[in-house]
């Protein structure tokens, strides 16, 4: 329904998607505006910077575009209109995730696309069979894993009755942080984003391996390939934790 509501005007829809495509890209114009001063960040040249957040914007946009809605989940808790969802007869969760649903989000993932494309044309890598696919699995599993985070925080606003901007603390600011290489960040927040909110999986642990780069935290190579593993997980823990918070649900009592 929101889709053909949206596409009932194409131009319309068309500079949305644009304003979104050229909004989002402003961050990494902000990235080219320090090179400009800079030949590495961290150790890192531009390439590969590129790289990495090519790879993060592309599954953080994947994520913002298939559950992005859930972030305004805390007003229907206050106001009580989650309760028209509870009645119908779809899961909670999918109506969420479908209300007010923006296809104008296409804009994000296009320029993550985009960036993620000349990283890989620009980097310099000697390519193997492994490499090659490790790269739309680290996308597909990236995108799982902030799902998973979209979900879980959309669980802890039914509990906390808002805090949307916790939630986008760690979706919009985990994305944030990972458009930067790890060797920029203190060895406390690596071990909270490694063993805690694992959003180290989503380009950082399988990138370093497609680029050659020394592990954070001296983790053995294996880990690149556990993202698929860690998504998995991380989703099995955020539906727990939604089914878990939809049952302490008593509305606004109003």
């Amino acid at each position: 329904m929101w889709i053909r509501s949206t596409m009932t005007y194409r131009a319309s829809f068309l500079m949305t998607v644009f304003g979104n495509f050229a909004v989002t890209g402003l961050e990494f114009v902000g990235i080219l505006l320090m090179f400009s001063q800079v030949d590495r960040l961290g150790g890192y040249g531009l390439a590969e910077i590129a790289f990495l957040y090519g790879a993060a914007g592309t599954s953080f946009g994947l994520a913002d575009l298939a559950f992005g809605s859930v972030g305004r989940l805390g007003q229907r808790v206050r106001d009580g209109t989650l309760d028209t969802f509870l009645v119908r007869p779809a899961p909670v969760l999918a109506q969420v995730a479908a209300d007010r649903f923006a296809l104008r989000r296409l804009g994000r993932v296009t320029q993550g696309v985009v960036v993620l494309g000349y990283g890989l044309t620009a980097i310099d890598v000697a390519w193997t069979p492994l490499k090659v696919l490790l790269v739309p699995a680290l996308v597909i599993s990236g995108g799982a894993i902030f799902t998973a985070v979209f979900i879980a925080g959309a669980a802890f606003q039914i509990v906390a009755q808002d805090a949307s901007e916790v939630q986008n603390a760690a979706t919009f600011g985990g994305n944030a942080m990972l458009s930067y290489p790890p060797t920029v960040f203190g060895d406390t927040l690596l071990k909270s984003v490694t063993f805690v909110l694992p959003l180290a999986f989503v380009n950082w642990l399988p990138g370093l391996y497609i680029l050659g780069r020394p592990y954070p935290l001296d983790l053995p190579r294996w880990v690149a390939f556990a993202p698929p593993l860690v998504a998995a997980a991380c989703l099995a823990l955020a539906l727990s934790a939604w089914r878990a918070a939809l049952r302490t649900y008593r509305s606004t009592g109003s």
